[in-house]
């Protein structure tokens, strides 16, 4: 009997429960942790999708300019037909057909361009993986950030339990006379400050959450349980190694260096303006007045010298903005150099002076938890005031607010460390989409935004609104020109 007594009050117990909280069965939460976002993110990203594109362009171009040094094949067919204008007669009919190649042997300007090319294929190579390492560094942050408003949550969550237990205490005190109205009023209003607080901390939540569900390219109202806290791992390497290990590894300072191989070659194509260039060809034609016009074949070889002997120094000043472009490059990989060291220098600061509050927070943490156990005790005991035990409560509240943005601190500069030195960031798993696949995919994605903003009607009728409303402003315009003309 016993046991289905206490079966049943569970059972009640459980219902009562859920009846409290709602929200807590009416949406599963889906368990997140760092490295399954970052994944996420990796997989579905458009500043990903962006990058490969983007490599694939240049990757394109490159290839045209080294095919533009191969033979080049034309083939033509012309049909004409003739008279003469003083006595209207037809003079024939001619067909001609022409085969051609034609191929470079010697041009500077197709030399450079194709460095050019390289350059930036090069550096569209170093843009994929550096979109990997931003889009880490932007999911770590998010997740971060997540970590830190639930703490500010929990934090605010517990401030209001405790006023509220102490609002009851004064209550129950001040029902029996031993303490002042004032009292009560007080802590009344604290109770109401800990609420706002704890209204907006939850609207910092929501906000980071639907943060962090963006970059992962999901449902941005999905309520995430992240199985992780924000904590304290030892960083061991020194500022010297961070600065060495930047130079050697930053892709946006190497792709500062490619900007001056591209500012050589533009240069050299440019001065391919003075040199000459030469190009060799075979040809055979067929000519007669019946088509397909096959007959009379005839054949020719040769080469083509081209030089530019004059233009008024076009060239001249061509060649002359293409040197300043060049200096101009020199000196931005000369300052991205200097940026990227101090870039380091401040990440690494950030993280050292953030780890220092970390055990300073810390311990005011359990001397501001003691404090505060020692004002409640005395206020009961009716030798501490009221206000000791509030004054209490708010440093005990910025104690852990201080100790969290601590850890948050120290995270956040973590990761801008690991971005500021170059550390790759694409998992060695990553699986490669060919050409066809990811146009499918973009497709898709791009179908199903249209659809969901329905972007071409919406398009189309704004368009139609302004024209309107445009007309009608122009006939007001008019209208009150010639009032006033009348006048």
């Amino acid at each position: 009997m016993k046991m289905k007594k206490t079966a049943r009050t569970a059972l009640l117990s459980a219902l009562f429960t859920a009846l409290l909280v709602p929200c807590a069965f009416a949406q599963e939460t889906l368990p997140i942790d760092l490295q399954t976002a970052i994944d996420k993110a990796f997989a579905t990203h458009a500043d990903i999708k962006k990058a490969e594109y983007g490599l694939d362009a240049a990757r394109a171009n490159y290839n045209a300019t080294r095919e533009s040094f191969g033979p080049r094949v034309s083939l033509s067919h012309s049909t004409g037909r003739g008279g003469l204008w003083n006595n209207g007669q037809t003079v024939g009919n001619t067909y001609s057909n022409n085969l051609g190649l034609s191929i470079p042997i010697f041009d500077l300007s197709k030399n450079a361009a194709e460095k050019q090319a390289k350059a930036r294929y090069q550096s569209g190579v170093l843009g994929e993986e550096l979109a990997f390492i931003t889009l880490k560094q932007n999911v770590s942050s998010a997740y971060y950030t997540l970590l830190a408003a639930i703490d500010s949550q929990q934090v605010c969550e517990q401030s209001v339990a405790a006023l509220q237990d102490h609002l009851k205490n004064v209550q129950a005190q001040y029902d029996v006379g031993v303490v002042a109205k004032v009292d009560l009023l007080r802590s009344e209003v604290e109770l109401t400050s800990a609420q706002q607080d704890l209204i907006k901390a939850e609207n910092r939540h929501s906000i980071a959450e639907a943060r962090l569900n963006n970059i992962m390219g999901i449902a941005q109202d999905t309520k995430l349980s992240p199985v992780e806290e924000l904590k304290y791992t030892i960083y061991e390497e020194t500022l010297d190694n961070c600065i060495s290990h930047a130079m050697l590894h930053r892709l946006d300072l190497q792709q500062s260096r490619l900007q001056v191989k591209a500012a050589e070659a533009a240069l050299n194509a440019e001065k391919a303006g003075w040199a000459p260039s030469v190009t060799g060809s075979v040809s055979n034609s067929w000519r007669n007045g019946s088509w397909p016009g096959n007959d009379n074949s005839t054949w020719s070889t040769g080469f083509t010298v081209g030089m530019n002997v004059f233009d008024s120094g076009v060239t001249k000043s061509r060649v002359a903005a293409a040197k300043a472009n060049l200096m101009t490059a020199k000196e931005s990989y000369r300052q991205d150099t200097d940026n990227v060291e101090l870039d380091v220098r401040n990440c690494y600061n950030t993280l050292r002076e953030a780890e220092k509050r970390i055990s300073t927070t810390q311990v005011a943490v359990s001397k501001a938890e003691e404090d505060y156990h020692i004002a409640q005790v005395r206020y009961e005991a009716g030798v501490g005031t009221n206000t000791d035990v509030l004054d209490a409560q708010v440093a005990l509240v910025q104690a852990r607010n201080n100790f969290n943005s601590s850890l948050y601190d120290y995270n956040l500069a973590k990761v801008a460390l690991d971005t500021a030195i170059g550390i790759e960031a694409r998992p060695s798993d990553y699986k490669y989409l060919t050409y066809g696949e990811r146009y499918k995919a973009t497709k898709a994605v791009y179908d199903a935004a249209v659809t969901a903003t329905d972007s071409d009607k919406v398009i189309k009728e704004t368009v139609k609104s302004l024209e309107k409303t445009r007309k009608e402003r122009r006939k007001a315009v008019a209208a009150d020109s010639k009032k006033a003309e009348k006048k």
